[in-house]
């Protein structure tokens, strides 16, 4: 069987991506949870830039499909370090308030491992790894098969005079 994530190849402008996810996920609507205006990377779901599809595992951990278009393209033929940096920030952001912490990315740290082949589907997978007071530490990490194209830990900060869900 072939790995879901790991599909590539050169759609014609506007062809579906499959985005499925693994068994035993559940689709989700992430971004529904923020509202329409903070969508940056998951606002185009058919352009060149992004595309992106959110689940929540078994665990209820969030994981994301993600194909990088040729809008997203730094090193020839490959995805721009700061378009990973942006996807980091809207899914490991969007983790914490899936998780039930409405918060502000306070600080994003990225480590980039492998060069991303555009036109490549990834899975981004998160985990709130701690919540003390207003702080809330979420790790995560793009990858396909064994491949880890970047590492990401964020330290997010909950909105004062804002329900937790």
């Amino acid at each position: 069987m072939v790995d879901q994530c790991c599909t590539s190849h050169a759609p014609s402008p506007f062809e579906p991506v499959d985005l499925a996810g693994d068994a035993g996920w559940t689709a989700f609507d992430a971004p529904g949870l923020v509202g329409e205006s903070l969508r940056f990377v998951s606002g185009d779901p058919a352009g060149e830039r992004f595309r992106i599809r959110y689940f929540l595992d078994s665990a209820q951990h969030l994981k994301a499909r993600i194909w990088f278009g040729p809008e997203t393209e730094g090193p020839p033929g490959h995805a721009h370090g700061g378009s990973m940096a942006a996807v980091f920030d809207e899914v490991l952001g969007l983790s914490a308030w899936a998780a039930g912490y409405p918060i502000v990315v306070g600080n994003l740290n990225v480590s980039f491992r492998n060069l991303l082949p555009l036109r490549k589907v990834v899975t981004l997978e998160s985990k709130i790894v701690s919540a003390e007071g207003r702080k809330v530490m979420v790790h995560g990490r793009i990858f396909c098969e064994k491949t880890t194209y970047a590492v990401g830990e964020c330290l997010c900060i909950t909105i004062p005079g804002r329900q937790e869900n």
